[in-house]
């Protein structure tokens, strides 16, 4: 036995099996080992740092640290994919994780000390003695065959599983949400403008809430009356959560229950139910928009306005006209208006309610009435509003068009309508006005690019999409304007507000059999003798331009739409006679002559630079980027 410093002392002091190990890595060859009163010498392997990995494999520690690692390796992958799915909390997978690690050590020790044998678990040492030669097990390569299958299935199962979620996170922002028109409980069933009105000053007052992407109300009252479930709906309108309630009402006593629905697992995040008098409907939309921001986890930028004890009847009359507006008729739209003067009646410092007049002549501006008649109440109106209240965005947007038009003051219009996306970051409207103002001066792909942000504020409205289709139409990219003039259609097959973008589209391309179509759907006299002209079919063009002029002595036709039919004719000194008109009138659709394709053989025209540079635009600028298209 070779003599090395410490053996002797090791040997004697030894009590247990253990010590073998202590001078194995002492490189003893033989050691007695006295235990339980009997002595015996024990066989030690020589171990140094060229044998001591072949000494690990020996010990099955390289077999046990691959075994363990491709089965940690699927437990923290079922604690990964799993646990989530049955809403166990994230500090359980972390602490699995954290124990697989702890163990590594203790298995790679386990399996230096202990060697599995068909009579059981024994210690190394005592495993070596044992003449019996045991068979190889293989029974840890199974072990790690089917670890590690699990284990890449679980992995791309996680990856897909993750991407997914990414991809829905990334096109579900957190922080948006639809406002869905509240459900009519009352008994008899008459509170539909009630529960409309309601739901849409709810959206208002999340609307201006910092951070907070709110669907506009064109979109989201888009599911109104329908069963689509919660997952379609934000889907269509790509948000997360959707607010959805109920309201009945007894007299002047209201009681309306809301809840807020999250998206990616249809569980309520906020539910409460309110019982209120009518005057109190203000604090009740107060008490809701805030209860949502706090579900929501999202700081309120600045608490909302104290409102005034507001008068039940104003209100119910407000409310009625609210309904009523967002409809497209012309006697709709002036049922809205009487609705909005009866609640001003009522109240004269009821600040939304001369919005909604000022909204109203807007929208009749043009499409029934006179411009000269229309935008002077439309300024009246909103200067009001603003009075009662500088942040009501929506009145600066109708200001602005009142400055873009009464008095061509394009500088002035583009600060009210950045004025009012500043008050309302989730204001489609304020976005569809500015897309129209900075296409007019020529930048068509800029004004394209508001439009896309009006869209994605308000995916499902046909006023957005139809302008959109108009601009394409524009820019030249007729497909485009096709593609998006059949999306308006399918929004509203019967939405021809002022025309057909995806007849003009169809004229355009050459594809006049189907412009030809489209325009007598709309019944647009002005856009079929165009049409009629550039075929060459002189003499149903101007049948159908006496149709249109006949018309125009009894109702308001825009002058510019009569002057569009003679430039198709070739007859530009009458073109510009109509056109001169338009200017009088202060047609809103004559700001988008310098861009509009029906206007281009007259940019060459003296007249017509002079008559762009009256409306406010540069000529030589929206001139030039056309010939550039």
């Amino acid at each position: 036995m070779p003599k090395i410093p410490g053996a002797a002392t090791l040997e004697r002091r030894a009590r247990s099996t253990l010590v073998l190990d202590v001078a194995r890595a002492f490189q003893v060859t033989r050691i007695k080992v006295e235990c339980c009163g009997n002595e015996r010498f024990v066989k030690a392997r020589r171990v140094n740092a060229k044998n001591f990995f072949a000494e690990l494999k020996r010990r099955n520690v390289y077999k046990v640290a691959i075994a363990y690692g491709v089965v940690a390796w699927l437990l923290m992958q079922v604690a990964s994919q799993i646990f989530p799915f049955f809403e166990i909390p994230n500090w359980a997978v972390r602490l699995v994780v954290l124990l697989l690690i702890i163990g590594f050590p203790v298995a790679l020790i386990l399996a230096w000390a202990f060697e599995l044998t068909p009579e059981g678990i024994k210690r190394t040492e005592v495993a070596d003695e044992e003449p019996v030669k045991r068979a190889k097990h293989r029974a840890w390569i199974y072990v790690v065959g089917v670890g590690a299958a699990l284990s890449i299935g679980l992995f791309f199962l996680g990856r897909y599983t993750a991407s997914r979620k990414q991809t829905e996170s990334a096109e579900l922002p957190a922080k948006s949400i639809a406002v869905l028109p509240f459900a009519d409980l009352s008994q008899a069933k008459d509170q539909e403008y009630f529960c409309d009105g309601i739901s849409e000053e709810i959206l208002d007052a999340l609307a201006k809430v910092d951070g907070l992407h709110v669907v506009a109300r064109t979109s989201s009252f888009s599911f109104k009356g329908k069963n689509a479930d919660v997952s379609e709906i934000t889907q269509k309108l790509n948000v997360r959560n959707v607010l959805e309630g109920s309201l009945r009402r007894e007299g002047n006593r209201i009681r309306i229950t809301a809840q807020l629905v999250n998206a990616r697992d249809g569980f309520h995040i906020w539910s409460d139910t309110y019982e209120r008098e009518l005057q109190g409907v203000f604090a009740v939309q107060d008490e809701i928009t805030r209860s949502i921001v706090d579900a929501l986890k999202i700081k309120l930028a600045i608490a909302p306005p104290a409102r005034a004890q507001q008068n039940a009847e104003a209100y119910d009359f407000y409310q009625h006209g609210l309904y009523f507006s967002n409809k497209s008729g012309e006697q709709d739209l002036r049922k809205a208006l009487g609705f909005f003067q009866r609640a001003l009646d009522k109240d004269p410092t009821f600040g939304r309610a001369w919005t909604g007049v000022a909204k109203i002549w807007s929208l009749l501006a043009d499409a029934y009435v006179t411009p000269l008649e229309a935008y002077p109440k439309v300024e009246d109106a909103a200067l009001k509003a603003i009075a009662l209240d500088e942040r009501d965005a929506e009145a600066h947007c109708y200001l602005g068009v009142v400055k873009e038009v009464l008095y061509w003051d394009l500088v002035s219009a583009e600060t009210e309508l950045k004025r009012a996306r500043q008050l309302d970051p989730n204001s489609a409207k304020a976005r569809l006005f500015l897309a129209i103002l900075v296409s007019s001066e020529g930048d068509i792909e800029k004004g394209l690019a508001l439009m896309a942000e009006a869209k994605e504020l308000d995916p499902l409205s046909t006023s957005v999409s139809d302008m959109t289709s108009w601009l394409y139409v524009d820019a030249g990219r007729f497909e485009d304007a096709i593609a998006e003039g059949q999306r308006t259609l399918e929004l509203d097959p019967t939405y021809l507000y002022m025309g057909s973008p995806l007849a003009a589209a169809y004229r355009e391309k050459g594809d006049f059999e189907k412009a030809i179509e489209l325009w007598t759907k709309a019944h647009s006299f002005g856009g079929l003798a165009t049409t009629y002209a550039q075929m060459g079919r002189q003499d149903e063009a101007r049948r159908t331009l006496n149709q249109l002029l006949e018309k125009a002595r009894t109702r308001y036709v825009a002058a510019n739409a009569i002057a569009g039919v003679y430039v198709a004719l070739g007859e530009n000194d009458e073109a510009f006679r109509w056109l001169e008109r338009a200017y009088t009138e202060h047609s809103f659709t004559l700001l988008l002559i310098g861009i509009s394709p029906t206007f281009r053989p007259l940019h060459s025209d003296p007249r017509f630079a002079d008559l762009l540079r009256r409306i406010g635009l540069d000529p030589a600028k929206v001139i030039d980027r056309q010939k550039r298209r």
